[in-house]
């Protein structure tokens, strides 16, 4: 059983993964969070529509890559003959006419590199989550595949019966393939290919130049920035946990959700992560999402995820006409999740928007307004913070007093304190501060075990890898007694072959078996703090070991195969990898000045 090894490209409006022979398994048009046109990846074994694909006569040999420092793929084909075959898959990106060109689309441009090779395209997407199949209409140099919602248009400069029939031809020049939205394309899909590849190619390049980037691990940072980018919708702001749905956490488990959502969990990581890099335009649009989507006149219903635009439904259904990752269904499209109630959201909104009154770098805002919306929040985390609810990991069927969902409460107090002072609200800062002092003395009373460990829940002895975070979000210091032992249970509890667990006690579905990724970079940083640094770095260097052969990380890996599983690519994997990262790399004058 292979793992998931695919590269994602796209243009932060769509976004396909395309497995190792160059077969397009998933792509939702027209945006990240809609219907997957090519869903071979949960198609199960062996789908035989919902994919995009080229099939090389006598094929021996495929190598990929992404071309450096862009969203640009490069396949190359070998067959038994000598002949080669590159194809390059991107999906256009860059400004154009005073504004940023990102079109519904994908472009496929396949080139003779050796010999003349025999091959044949195929195309079968599927609508309806897998269930329509499309009516097809021919014009002289496009396919239209219509399904009772959408219409895919194809336009090629090679034959379109071709296409039509899948019928196999000798390659000898390069062919092009326009796939998205059913408008004609006027110019010449050669020299338009060429033209829409370089732009798009200089546009990446210019966006990778502009990140600040630690010494050690660049490429590694900079393919998770790439696909960081490649998880936001640029229209709303909005970044989704992953690209997929119901890719299950373990094999056979049912752990299987719908990640095209906007968690708001992961939003204080997210501009943490953004803000290292000095990717200001995308993380200001996230932060504004965050504020513009959550933030309203009533503010008291607080979901922990958000769609991408705000019509969209979140309400979980199962598509039965998808079988499923490897058959492993079901496929689920929405995420009941969204009707949770999860504590820890007023903390999440509170220090993601805390980057606003301080970072010069972003628009002007009017601040005190802002911080009045803000006090709205306060009030719920200062209610709420000592009270049963889902946690940071969604339990369905169980309400605890979850100690990261406290503390992000108590987050939430502390930063508006800051905030309050920063805007002129003295009298209020100090009403906060007070607040928060008494809430973070009852957290750590009721947290610390008898052991002298901080546990996940509270007045309960539960090993949590969420409490690893604690002294990152300053709830108490690195040097802490009690983050010591927390890093010592952590290890005899959690760890697993170099990888951390969630939590080892049941849940909803019985005892996890594979470790979040994420949970390994918590677990990283918290050593780093404590000052085990040669600890940290060969924990990070296991965990940028099992990266797929693209660069890319999935939500979770089982410890004992190295497999990965869980909705790829992960963005809070590719944000803890930033994180951890830039806290263990040497800097660069030292590194430069060991260097000569």
């Amino acid at each position: 059983m292979s793992t998931l090894d695919l590269a994602a490209i796209g243009n932060c409006a769509i976004a396909s993964l395309i497995d190792r022979n160059a077969r397009h398994v998933w792509f939702c048009f027209p945006r990240l969070d809609a219907d997957p046109v090519f869903s071979a990846l949960l198609g199960g074994d062996a789908p035989t529509h919902g994919f995009m694909d080229v099939v090389v006569r006598d094929a021996v040999e495929t190598s990929q890559c992404y071309l450096a420092n862009t969203a640009v793929l490069e396949t190359v084909i070998t067959d038994r003959h000598g002949g080669k075959v590159r194809i390059v898959d991107f999906a256009p990106r860059f400004e154009r006419f005073g504004r940023r060109f990102r079109p519904p689309m994908l472009v496929r441009r396949i080139e003779p590199l050796a010999k003349r090779t025999r091959l044949a395209v195929r195309i079968r997407p599927l609508f309806d989550h897998g269930a329509d199949q499309p009516s097809i209409s021919v014009g002289s140099n496009h396919v239209r595949f219509t399904g009772a919602n959408a219409t895919l248009r194809v336009t090629s400069d090679m034959a379109i019966a071709y296409i039509l029939e899948e019928a196999e031809f000798s390659l000898d020049r390069p062919i092009t393939l326009f796939i998205g939205a059913d408008e004609s394309i006027q110019e010449t899909p050669d020299s338009l290919a060429q033209s829409f590849l370089a732009n798009t190619i200089n546009d990446w390049r210019a966006w990778v130049r502009g990140l600040s980037i630690p010494f050690e691990w660049q490429e590694e940072v900079i393919r998770s920035a790439i696909t960081l980018k490649l998880c936001s919708c640029e229209d709303t702001g909005a970044i989704v946990a992953a690209l997929t749905t119901s890719i299950p956490e373990a094999p056979d488990s049912a752990r299987n959700w719908d990640y095209r959502f906007c968690w708001l969990r992961d939003a204080f990581f997210t501009v943490g992560a953004l803000n290292r890099l000095g990717a200001t335009q995308t993380m200001e649009r996230f932060i504004r999402f965050v504020i513009d989507a959550v933030l309203r006149d009533d503010d008291i219903s607080i979901a922990p995820l958000y769609p991408v635009s705000p019509a969209t439904s979140s309400i979980e259904r199962i598509a039965p006409a998808l079988m499923g990752y490897k058959g492993m269904g079901p496929v689920r499209i929405g995420n009941a999740a969204a009707s949770q109630i999860q504590n820890d959201v007023y903390g999440s909104i509170i220090l993601t928007a805390a980057q606003m009154f301080w970072d010069e770098r972003l628009t002007p805002a009017d601040n005190l307004g802002l911080y009045h919306q803000l006090r709205n929040m306060g009030r719920l985390a200062a209610r709420y913070a000592m009270t049963p609810d889902a946690g940071p990991w969604e339990y369905r069927g169980r309400l605890v007093v979850n100690t990261y969902s406290a503390a992000m409460c108590w987050a939430a107090l502390h930063r508006l304190a800051l905030i309050a002072e920063r805007v002129g609200e003295s009298a209020e800062a100090a009403e906060w501060e007070a607040a928060s002092r008494k809430l973070r003395s009852e957290i750590l009373a009721r947290a610390t075990t008898p052991e002298g460990w901080l546990s996940g829940v509270l007045d309960k002895s539960v090993a949590d890898a969420t409490s690893l975070l604690l002294p990152e979000i300053g709830l108490l210091p690195a040097n802490d007694p009690r983050v010591a032992k927390t890093l010592e249970v952590t290890a005899q509890r959690l760890l697993r072959d170099g990888f951390v667990m969630r939590y080892d006690e049941a849940d909803d579905f019985g005892h996890p078996e594979t470790a979040f990724l994420v949970c390994t970079f918590w677990y990283v940083d918290a050593l780093a703090l404590a000052g085990r640094r040669d600890e940290a770095r060969e924990i990070f260097k296991n965990v940028l070991a099992v990266r797929n052969s693209a660069g890319l990380l999935s939500e979770d890996i089982a410890p004992a195969t190295r497999m990965m599983w869980g909705n790829f690519p992960q963005a809070y994997s590719h944000v803890g990898l930033i994180h951890s990262a830039a806290r263990l790399s040497r800097g660069w004058e030292e590194s430069l000045w060991r260097a000569s």
